[in-house]
């Protein structure tokens, strides 16, 4: 196997797909937190977090793929990487809706936010791991970012639920 081939392997292998994890992580934070009060159903919730994981997770890998292309990589680690992507990012989608089927709409929304922070630490900490970095800069900061989104979108649920 030549030195190439061994680098390819090697990349195959690392494909980084935080971006798709953190999109997934982080938007169905947002719609938890705006949708899971006042007359939102189960229903609606689970309806809408699975329209973001395929619509939008299709749209993403779609732009992702083209992004892959335009840089220039392989057809082989396009390919991987899109499917990796739509892939991470429907099943962790996924668990965000077992939390709304197994708490009710205010402790899905904690639970969530919890376990939306717990992913996102986990991930911004191997980030920094890869980087050579320290890394509780890079989990506060990614957790504030999400704060911001969970908040920002705590309050326009409410805004509309007022109108």
């Amino acid at each position: 196997m030549s030195e190439e081939q061994k680098i390819e392997k090697y990349k195959m292998k690392n494909i980084n797909l935080s971006l798709g994890a953190t999109a997934a992580i982080v938007t169905s934070m947002g719609l938890i937190a705006g949708l899971a009060q006042g007359n939102y159903t189960k229903t609606g919730l689970i309806t809408s977090l699975l329209v973001f994981a395929i619509a939008d997770n299709i749209s993403d890998s779609l732009g992702l793929h083209i992004y892959k292309e335009s840089e220039g990589a392989s057809s082989r680690e396009t390919t991987m990487f899109t499917y990796g992507n739509y892939i991470v990012r429907l099943f962790l989608s996924a668990t965000f809706v077992l939390i709304i089927l197994l708490f009710s709409s205010y402790l899905a929304f904690i639970v969530s936010f919890l376990w939306g922070s717990i992913l996102l630490a986990i991930l911004s900490y191997f980030i920094a791991k890869k980087k050579e970095t320290h890394p509780s800069l890079g989990i506060i900061w990614h957790l504030v970012i999400a704060l911001i989104v969970v908040l920002g979108s705590r309050f326009l649920g409410n805004l509309i639920l007022k109108i």
